[in-house]
């Protein structure tokens, strides 16, 4: 790209404001990464936003933006030893091609090193390429483009749940055509609820649907497992009286398909006393296809007029309706999967960066996370609780990752300093997540898990009730483990011995009703730390 159409763009973005969704989208990305991004249009290499209009990071690259948009992953698409820019490739809802371009820093300089390249790199002068370098965190590059995927699936689910959004108020436009129409749904809405498995919506829909519709039987298609309709695979749903069974509705549905019918597909008697309709025991029917956009996630069948009349088109309107609802459902259902894998594969990508960060305590956030979950049911806590605690249990020590290696790694006791700085780290974790909404449950329990009942902890020195529960249930969690692992500097204890320590300990380092139930919980906890360390997912060597 050349100096003059750099101008160029910097001319543009000083005189016309950026669109609302490139800046949420840096917003994001920033909020997620940590560092500011550049966004580029990937076919002509414009520069579309910077939040300094002045950068011109990854302008070097053009070649390689165009093979980024096109491969659907982040990629390193240049490095200085010290700096990486890492380009994302944007699924934007326009139908041009957007990158987004930031740079990251692997390692920090000192004032002797060549920055040549890093200079160049981040347009910058030596001085100022210093400063930026050294007040970046540190990032492994591996755990980074891990991260950076999650992200991508991230921004790609909330746009498809944008365009359901779309769909969703586009078909409720749709439900002010006729008063009968709404008069029929709303019954039916009112007692919809929106629950946790498709199967269980449809069957409330179908048995609302009854009351609501004249026909004998209502039937329901659904995709087995939540995904595309295979008619190989499906499981269906009924109420009231269904004169035919799955495979033959399938066949019902592929007829249909054969006429080249307009959804929704009615047929009275004049087309089921035809010599062309199946074998099949159905007077009348009304068939519509479960719709999410372009895609079919469903059908929904009414079967046999009740005073054997026709059916109309109020009853085939409703039942689309309906269709489009269930359908969209469906389709969200899939979106709150991916959701939860996102989250999953953060956490995964933070848990193997403190891995990486402190091998000789591997697999140490996994093991408190499931002694945790173990007390906290133990304890009696609900669902919801228990899997909160094993997320806090995962992401406790995440403040490690700003702490030094030659502290986290000393072979040795650790000087005053050094204990203090190692200290430092529920607080950073605190800071690496407090702007992360979805992990604002386990935030406190990530800053007070080294608390002490008696108030001789840290970072607070909270004491007794003060502290807050669940970091309480982490606390013993986490002390267990941590005194029967090997460390550089010593083996693990006995566990004859920590169990004595928390005899002794009860009511002055830790809750007394924790340790209750730490004790009733014993065996379990014992077999929990022995299978983890019997699967340890890094190999400690690779990290010497």
């Amino acid at each position: 790209m050349s100096i003059a159409s750099i101008e160029s763009d910097f001319r543009t973005l000083t005189t016309a404001p950026p669109s609302t969704e490139l800046v949420g989208l840096s917003l994001e990305l920033r909020t997620w990464l940590g560092v500011d991004f550049v966004i580029y249009d990937a076919d002509d290499q414009r520069l579309l936003y910077a939040e300094d209009p002045a950068s011109n990071i990854g302008s070097e690259c053009e070649g390689l933006l165009s093979t980024v948009a096109g491969g659907g992953e982040p990629l390193v698409i240049d490095d200085a030893d010290c700096v990486l820019l890492v380009a994302l490739p944007i699924d934007a809802s326009e139908s041009k091609r957007i990158v987004a371009v930031g740079a990251f820093v692997i390692r920090h300089v000192t004032d002797e090193e060549d920055l040549t390249a890093a200079e160049r790199l981040l347009g910058m002068d030596r001085q100022a390429a210093i400063r930026w370098i050294n007040d970046q965190p540190v990032c492994d590059e591996t755990a980074l483009l891990k991260l950076s995927a999650a992200v991508l699936a991230k921004l790609a689910a909330d746009q498809k749940i944008r365009q359901l959004e779309q769909e969703v108020e586009q078909v409720s436009n749709n439900l002010a055509s006729t008063y009968e129409e709404i008069s029929l749904l709303y019954g039916v809405t009112q007692n919809l609820r929106l629950t946790s498995s498709d199967k269980e919506l449809g069957q409330l829909a179908l048995d609302w649907l009854l009351e609501c519709v004249p026909a004998e039987g209502l039937a329901m298609v659904l995709p087995e497992n939540g995904e595309k309709l295979n008619f190989s695979q499906i499981k269906s749903l009924t109420s009231g009286v269904c004169p035919i069974d799955s495979s033959e509705l399938v066949g019902l549905i592929k007829f249909a398909e054969q006429q080249d019918a307009r959804w929704p597909y009615i047929a009275n008697q004049t087309v089921t006393e035809s010599a062309a309709w199946p074998d099949v025991c159905v007077r009348q029917l009304i068939l519509t296809p479960l719709c999410e956009g372009e895609n079919i996630r469903g059908w929904l069948a009414a079967f046999n007029h009740i005073a054997d009349e026709e059916f109309h088109s109020v009853e085939a309107s409703l039942l689309t309706s309906i269709g489009a609802i269930l359908g969209i459902h469906v389709g969200n259902h899939d979106l709150y999967n991916q959701q939860s894998q996102f989250m999953a594969s953060v956490v995964r990508a933070l848990t193997s960066a403190i891995d990486a960060k402190d091998p000789y305590t591997c697999g140490h956030s996994e093991r408190v996370a499931q002694i945790s979950v173990r007390l906290a049911q133990q304890l009696g806590c609900d669902n919801e609780t228990v899997e909160m605690i094993y997320m806090a249990g995962l992401l406790h020590d995440i403040g490690k990752i700003g702490i030094e290696d030659s502290v986290l790694r000393k072979a040795g006791k650790l000087t005053e300093a050094e204990y203090e700085h190692i200290k430092l780290h529920p607080e950073l974790g605190y800071k690496i997540l407090v702007d992360l909404k979805q992990f604002s449950d386990v935030l406190p329990i990530v800053l007070h898990h080294h608390e002490q009942w008696d108030g001789g902890g840290y970072p607070h020195g909270l004491a007794g009730e003060d502290i807050p529960y669940l970091a309480r249930v982490c606390a013993v969690a986490d002390s267990f483990d941590a005194m029967t692992s090997d460390r550089p500097y010593r083996r693990g204890m006995p566990f004859e011995k920590v169990e004595t320590i928390f005899r002794s300990g009860s009511g002055l380092q830790w809750d007394p009703q924790i340790v209750d139930a730490f004790f009733n919980a014993i065996e379990d906890i014992r077999e929990i730390v022995q299978r983890g360390r019997d699967k340890q997912p890094f190999e400690l060597q690779q990290w010497d």
